[in-house]
This record gives C-alpha cells, sequence and structure tokens, in this order.
C-alpha cells in the first residue's frame, strides 16, 4: 500500500520535473519510480552512480554514454538549478570602521529557498545606529507567514531602542512631538524581495513610541539596557503588542485583519548582537545558531550558541511540564508536540496557546464582516487537553560568548536547514569552503583492514569532501549540499534537481523553507581585543 502511495506522489514530481528535457525527463522519472520502491520521503541518489555496473562502480560496455544533446540539457538544468539557489542570495561588506568605532562584522551573506509556497521563514540585519553593534535574526513562520513577517520587521527596532542612551531617546520623542523626522535608528540590510506591512506602518510606529516611552518613565534607563536586557525586555515587549493590537480597536478592517492573523499565526526567532565585546543570541524556538572556530592545525569545530526548544530538549519538556498540574505531565507534551500540535515549544504569536477560550472566542466574534473571515477559519480551532493556559512563552534562551581569535563565522540557520545537515557538517562546509582547504584525516589502522568494496566507499567519501565550491556565496553553499548531497558526501546533481523541482503542493513533505545567514568575523579585530 504504502509503496503504491508514494509511487503516487513520486509520479507527480517525475511529471513536474521542468529542468529536465528528452532523456534526462525520462530517466528523472525513473528515479522517481525507483525511489517509491524504498518506501521512503528523502531519497539519496548519485547522478554518477553506477546502474549496470560492477562492484567497483564502473560501467558496464551496455551502459549508454550522455549523448551531446544530453549533455547540454544536463548544462541547462544546472544553470536552471542555480538561477533557483541563488535567487534570493545576499552578500554585504562591512566596513572596518564606519565613523562610529570598529567593527568585529567583517561581512555577511545570506540566502533562502522556499518550500511553502509563499515562503514562511523571514530574515533581518541592521547596524545600531544609537548604539552599538550589528543585528541578525532569522525567523520561521508556521500557520502561515504573517507574525514571521510582522516580528523581522519589528523585533530589531526594540531591541535597538532598548539599548539606545536616555538622552537619545529623548532626541526621539521630541522629534515625534514636533513632527520632525527622527535620526535613524537602524541601518538596515535588505534584498530586493523583502517587503514590509505598509498598512500597519503607523501602528508599529505608534507602540514603538510607546516602548521608549516607558524606558523614558524608567529612572533606571540612563545609559541603555545591555545587549543581553535588552534582548530578553525586546522579545517579551513585542510578543506582548502583538497580543495587545488584536484585541483593541483599529482604524480600519485591513489593519484589524492583519493584527489577528499575527497574533494567531506564530514563529520562531533567533537573533544574535555582535559587538566588541562579544556574541549575544537571543533564541526562541527550533531556530539554531552555531559558531564556525577554527583549531590550531587548521580542522574547524562547532560551538553552539543556541538550544534546540523542542521535543528533544528535555529540559525544555520539563521547564514545560512544571507550569502545569501533575494531572497534565501526559498530555502537556504528546507526539513530540505541545498538546498534540506544535513542535516548537517557544514562539511569537500562537495566541491559541496563551490566551483562554473565552478570550480567543470574543475576539473571533467581535470581527466586522470587512474581514477576511475566509482566512482565520484556522484559529477558530482548540488544541487538545487546552486546560490551563498559557502553555506557550516567547521567553528567549541568551548566550553570551567572549570573542576569540579562533572564532572565525557565524552561522544562523531556520531548522529547515538543520533538518538537513548537523552543526559540525555546516561548520566543515562553511570552514572549508572559507579556506580552500579540505583537510583529510588519516586513514586510521582499522580503516586499513578494509574490504575492497569497503575501501572504494571510503575513497568516493573522501573525494567528495575535496571537491570544489560551486557558490561564492556561502550560505548557498550550505543549501545546496543540504539537499543535494548523495550517499557518499557528494553532490548529487539529480538529487538536487529532484528537489527543486518537486510541485509546490509536494515540496513541503520533503523539506522546509531554508533560512541561512553567515556572518564573518574580523578575528584579527578580536585578537587585539582579547590581548
Amino acid at each position: 500500500m504504502y509503496g503504491r502511495v508514494y509511487a503516487s506522489i513520486l509520479q507527480r514530481a517525475a511529471n513536474s520535473l521542468t529542468l529536465y528535457s528528452g532523456a534526462q525527463f525520462q530517466h528523472a522519472h525513473a528515479i522517481a519510480i525507483c525511489c517509491s520502491q524504498s518506501h521512503l520521503p528523502h531519497c539519496h541518489f548519485s547522478f554518477w552512480g553506477p546502474s549496470n555496473g560492477d562492484e567497483s562502480g564502473n560501467w558496464c560496455k551496455s551502459q549508454r554514454h550522455l549523448s551531446t544533446r544530453q549533455d547540454l540539457d544536463f548544462q541547462q538544468s544546472r544553470v536552471q538549478i542555480n538561477s533557483i539557489l541563488r535567487s534570493n542570495e545576499q552578500s554585504v561588506s562591512v566596513p572596518e570602521f564606519d565613523g562610529r568605532g570598529l567593527s568585529v562584522v567583517r561581512k555577511f551573506e545570506s540566502n533562502q529557498l522556499a518550500a511553502n509556497t509563499p515562503n514562511e521563514d523571514r530574515r533581518s540585519a541592521a547596524t545600531c545606529l544609537q548604539s552599538k553593534g550589528m543585528l541578525f535574526g532569522v525567523f520561521d513562520g508556521h500557520g502561515g507567514w504573517a507574525c514571521a513577517q510582522a516580528v523581522s520587521e519589528r523585533l530589531l527596532y526594540y531591541i535597538a531602542v532598548a539599548m539606545m542612551q536616555r538622552h537619545s531617546l529623548e532626541e526621539l520623542e521630541k522629534c515625534m512631538e514636533h513632527s520632525r523626522p527622527i535620526p535613524p535608528i537602524l541601518q538596515w540590510y535588505k534584498h530586493h524581495t523583502d517587503f514590509n506591512y505598509r498598512e500597519s506602518a503607523s501602528l508599529y510606529i505608534d507602540n514603538l513610541r510607546v516602548f521608549w516611552q516607558e524606558l523614558l518613565d524608567s529612572d533606571e534607563h540612563e545609559s541603555g539596557m545591555s545587549p543581553q536586557d535588552a534582548l530578553d525586555y525586546a522579545f517579551k515587549r513585542l510578543d506582548a503588542d502583538i497580543s495587545l493590537e488584536a484585541q483593541v480597536p483599529l482604524s480600519n478592517d485591513l489593519m484589524r485583519s492583519t493584527a489577528i492573523q499575527v497574533a494567531f499565526a506564530g514563529c520562531t526567532a533567533c537573533v544574535a548582537h555582535v559587538g566588541m565585546d562579544g556574541i549575544h543570541v537571543a533564541n526562541a524556538g527550533d531556530c539554531r545558531a552555531v559558531l564556525g572556530v577554527q583549531n590550531e592545525d587548521g580542522s574547524w569545530s562547532a560551538l553552539p550558541l543556541s538550544r534546540d526548544h523542542n521535543s528533544q530538549n528535555q529540559a525544555e519538556v520539563e521547564r514545560i511540564k512544571a507550569q502545569h498540574p501533575p494531572s497534565e505531565s501526559d498530555t502537556v507534551v504528546t507526539d513530540d508536540r505541545l498538546l498534540g500540535v506544535l513542535m516548537p515549544l517557544r514562539a511569537f504569536g500562537d495566541v491559541r496557546f496563551k490566551w483562554s477560550c473565552e478570550l480567543q472566542q470574543s475576539i473571533l466574534a467581535s470581527l466586522e464582516s470587512g474581514v477576511d473571515l475566509d482566512s482565520l477559519n484556522l484559529y477558530q480551532y482548540t488544541p487538545p487537553n487546552y486546560l490551563t493556559p498559557p502553555y506557550l512563552d516567547v521567553s528567549p534562551e541568551i548566550t553570551y560568548h567572549k570573542l576569540r581569535p579562533q572564532d572565525r563565522f557565524l552561522i544562523l540557520g531556520t531548522d529547515g536547514l538543520w533538518d538537513e545537515l548537523g552543526s559540525e557538517e555546516a561548520v566543515r562546509l562553511i570552514g572549508e569552503h572559507l579556506s580552500g582547504i579540505h583537510l583529510q584525516a588519516p586513514v586510521s589502522q582499522s580503516e586499513r583492514k578494509l574490504k575492497l568494496g569497503q575501501m572504494h566507499e571510503l575513497l568516493l567519501k573522501r573525494q567528495a569532501r575535496a571537491s570544489p565550491a560551486l557558490d561564492t556565496n556561502a550560505a548557498t553553499h550550505l543549501i545546496r549540499h543540504a539537499l543535494g548531497t548523495g550517499d557518499y558526501g557528494e553532490l548529487s546533481q539529480e538529487r538536487l534537481a529532484s528537489m527543486l523541482a518537486l510541485p509546490e503542493d509536494l515540496a513541503r513533505m520533503y523539506r522546509d523553507d531554508i533560512t541561512v545567514t553567515v556572518v564573518y568575523l574580523n578575528y584579527d579585530l578580536a585578537r587585539s581585543h582579547h590581548n
């Protein structure tokens, strides 16, 4: 039965492979059927693997070689694959000195690849103009893209405002009072495909202003918050504002509808503040931050700067259980999901897991006819065993790391990347991409005793590690390897093409949206600061 189901699914995928033509299409079709027989949704296949070859992988005489026409088709598919992979690339070089101070960030590279339509991931990057340091964030939306969009636009502002000194906040308030242009808070680095919620801009500015007014009212806010306190406070304050905006009357139906969608959808977030004093990472959910460290022998190791907040994190599960009566210990997290529904255990929005049932019903019932109720139907669902809310919060887990000379880069990624690549592998790929050096460990004593076929497999894996990079952008390099790595660590053209050619209604079954930002650190500056 399962074989027929997968055969049907993959048959549709093969029928939609627009990256192939002629004999290649037939070959991809055959791969899809072959994969269906394995009953595995994630299939590994190698373009250069033997079809009717001997044990060593040599081609048999009966194997038909690519014709000139097929070779041209292959090259064309490579061009199209590259076009898809690189369409959302971003690469920004940062001046070492910008007139305000030295920057520990040399440059950053970022990319996104969607599986959902539209993409539910978002990313942000900006320099703090009224304080010091740079901010980078990745945001993974669920229940739609609305919450991730709002958080990606707003969170960095909240963090930056919280770090501003009193006199800078007073200048902002004077400008607002006298209707003068306010001094810029952030220098944004936007991709040309990024957009903002224009219909809600005035609402967002008004609530940001209320935030800095409250900071001005505080006797303790003179020199601004530390990055750690600012990150913690900004996460919680923005989530509270998102919740409040969905409850209060707004000026028009479109703004009201947007506020409801943002609050009932959700997103996880991982944000890093990179400054001369080090890296502060705030994480809520299952995005991840990993530091790439170069060891004395030139090899690479990964230093986690965040922990995933999901059911695989037993401490996180126990934290949530402790917030509810013992009678709910078996229902709070079931089937590896919060109340059997939500995979991340911390998130923005998701008021279905935070508000009382009465409040949810009251808000949805109050919507006027002008609001698109069809788009809100999914919010009518109440999770099972919803007895003692809230079950979810956005309190970030914050990690601080003092920069060292061996710290070379920081990777921020949504869980779509980490579903396919481990942290160590991701760091190795970026490290070797950065240095151009592919270190190979000596053949061990146990490996020397391998049989011929096993030795051949070992050699293929070692050869794959030494393959030259196809992308100058490190984020694209990671995404290509995440989706296109074959059995021996080699890049499989056919696997990559098949993953990219899946139709919209199937793509999400095989992979998630992927967002990656790689931040390169000025290790020479870190060395002088470290000494």
